[in-house]
């Protein structure tokens, strides 16, 4: 069954959109690796950084963070434990939830994300223009 025109443009605009992306995440590896983070460490710094939860508290559950960054539970929670092992973020248990654990960034999280964060914006910049 041969595929449609239509078909195959949508099979070839999807094959550059995972190409771009996969380009992308190895540039911003490459750029991010001098500070010791990889571009999934970034995006959770991004996300507590800039955002404030879903109650209006600082600091993300683990479970808000999940629902925000593309890694399976496991893989975020080993990321949030070399972050905190780094000092980078710091866990404590959620007082409103005992089961549930916010993580904050640490003012050295807060200092490395303010260094890092115009070096990821300009990778995005740069590899999103050559996109269009």
């Amino acid at each position: 069954m041969a595929a449609t025109e239509a078909e195959q443009g949508l099979v070839e605009q999807w094959r550059g959109m995972l190409a771009l992306h996969a380009r992308t995440q190895c540039e911003l590896d490459r750029a991010l690796h001098g500070h010791g983070l990889c571009a999934s460490d970034f995006e959770v710094l991004d996300l507590l950084a800039e955002g404030v939860a879903a109650d209006g508290d600082c600091g993300y559950r683990v479970q808000e963070i999940s629902d925000r960054v593309h890694l399976s539970q496991s893989a975020l929670s080993r990321l949030i434990g070399r972050l905190e092992k780094d000092g980078l973020v710091d866990r404590a248990m959620c007082p409103e939830d005992r089961r549930g654990v916010r993580v904050v960034l640490t003012a050295k999280g807060r200092a490395l994300y303010g260094q890092v964060r115009p070096v990821q914006r300009a990778v995005l910049a740069r590899m999103l223009a050559d996109a269009g």
